[in-house]
């Protein structure tokens, strides 16, 4: 079930607003089970065994937490922490990367002269690379000495938290707050950040402040997904299926992509995070304006904030971060963001994506976190930054290795059109397209982003929400389905 559908907004969300609000709060548990409940059956509408798996593993995940916390001697301990991560990691690999590495060993087999295997190919649970994150953050903070869930149904409902279950927030366990000051809740317990008192339960669902602003977030995000990310998704995807396109075609696909895969991922982002607030849950903002930044270094602070900071917490800092000198400064970010290319998808672009990054922020850590563009203003630091951006989404995009080369020599060696694609520029130069592409460079490089322009809000504010939101199920209605893109990661 999407978001950005009839379903989900005229049945499944009106329904769990309305349950959840007449559900009594004492007791405290009542609510943490029809959250459970209405999450599965938001993703066992996409297919009822996903259900079953992420049952299964929140259920292992839970027995080994508790059993740490029950074990006194550090080596049962990390025997229980290795197993945790063993699973959670091998079921990620089993269906996200076991035919991407059956495909590269038939390659080797037929270089060889051998005979290729076949391939076993079986279908991606949506979101697994999500909450296996959050999986794995749970457990590794329990072996750091962080309190478990007090009970099972606490510790899967965090895990299948349906605003969040398909594409983040990657948000930690503890960390959820709820605006109710005098409820109890299910993760009643320390933050990790701040040693605050975590509340997930609310009295009715928010107060009318909270309620309006996730609203307001929620509607905001619609927008963005119907309005703008799918109309500039039709210009990427007639680029990067053309056949011989021309320099300005490419790049013209390229910044459609690059838009695109914003204001897709950014909407999703921030109507879980509505959604979370009109239940009374806070939730931290994932994206801040990052085609504003100034260097690749800044653009990893302001994109995917929740992925960025669990790499660096438990990957980047266990292998040592920057405290064993320079070299291995330098090693540790290329191998964190060869994972987060190869995390991101089972293709070898992807693979070379997160190298291209971890070279440049590679560079910028020798510079002294500084830029070779770095004497220019910075409205020309951010246009530079941008175009490294774009390079990299092109790799990011393309279906091979060989596509991706292809695109990028077509666009730093000028060429026009060939063969079909001549007929190219007649589908994406339409007025319709050249709008919104022009809307969405004024949206992503101005400072007020959605998270920060539903805060406040004015009856003003409140009329144009309602003629976005009024436009956008009108859109909705007459154009086809899209899904997220991040919910084939």
């Amino acid at each position: 079930m999407s978001f950005a559908s009839h379903i989900f907004v005229f049945y499944f969300l009106p329904l769990v607003l309305l349950g959840y609000c007449l559900i009594p709060q004492n007791p405290r548990f009542l609510r943490t089970a029809f959250l459970l409940i209405a999450s599965y059956a938001f993703y066992g509408w996409l297919n009822p065994w996903f259900v079953a798996l992420l049952f299964g593993t929140s259920g292992v995940n839970y027995i080994l937490s508790i059993r740490m916390t029950q074990c006194e001697g550090k080596y049962v301990r990390r025997i229980l922490i290795t197993i945790a991560v063993t699973i959670n990691l091998g079921l990620l690999a089993f269906f996200k990367y076991a035919v991407f590495f059956q495909d590269n060993l038939n390659h080797v087999l037929r270089f060889s002269g051998s005979d290729a295997m076949p391939v076993l190919r079986m279908v991606l649970p949506v979101g697994i690379s999500f909450y296996t994150f959050r999986l794995l953050s749970y457990v590794i903070d329990v072996y750091r000495g962080n309190p478990p869930a007090r009970s099972f149904l606490d510790f899967a409902c965090y895990v299948a938290f349906f605003p969040q279950l398909l594409s983040g927030p990657i948000q930690r366990y503890g960390t959820i707050d709820s605006k109710s000051e005098t409820t109890p809740t299910f993760a009643d317990q320390p933050r990790h950040s701040d040693g605050g008192v975590n509340r997930l339960a609310p009295q009715c669902i928010a107060g009318f402040s909270t309620g309006s602003y996730g609203a307001a977030l929620f509607i905001l995000g619609f927008a963005k997904k119907v309005l703008l990310a799918d109309t500039v998704g039709q210009v990427a995807d007639a680029v990067f299926a053309a056949e011989a396109p021309g320099t300005l075609d490419v790049w013209f696909g390229a910044a459609a992509y690059t838009f695109q895969l914003y204001f897709d991922f950014s909407a999703y982002s921030e109507m879980a995070i509505g959604l979370g607030a009109m239940l009374g849950f806070e939730c931290p903002r994932n994206f801040n304006a990052p085609y504003r930044a100034n260097s690749i270094t800044d653009f990893w602070r302001r994109w995917h904030i929740s992925l960025s900071s669990w790499f660096r917490d438990y990957l980047y800092i266990p292998l040592g971060g920057n405290r064993r000198g320079a070299a291995r400064s330098y090693f540790n970010l290329v191998v964190v963001f060869l994972l987060c290319g190869l995390w991101h998808g089972a293709n070898w672009t992807f693979v070379v994506w997160g190298a291209y990054h971890g070279v440049f922020l590679t560079v910028e850590r020798f510079l002294g976190k500084k830029t070779v563009q770095s004497f220019l203003p910075r409205p020309l630091q951010i246009g530079v930054t941008f175009v490294v951006v774009t390079v990299g989404w092109v790799l990011f995009r393309s279906p091979d290795m060989a596509h991706a080369w292809n695109l990028l020599e077509i666009m730093f060696m000028p060429s026009e059109p060939q063969g079909g694609s001549i007929l190219l520029g007649a589908v994406i130069y339409t007025p319709r397209h050249l709008l919104t592409i022009a809307i969405c460079s004024l949206l992503a490089f101005q400072p007020v982003q959605a998270f920060d322009w539903a805060k406040d809000l004015t009856w003003f504010k409140a009329m144009i929400l309602v003629g976005l939101f009024c436009l956008s199920l009108m859109v909705m209605f007459t154009h086809t389905f899209r899904s997220f893109l991040y919910f084939q990661f």
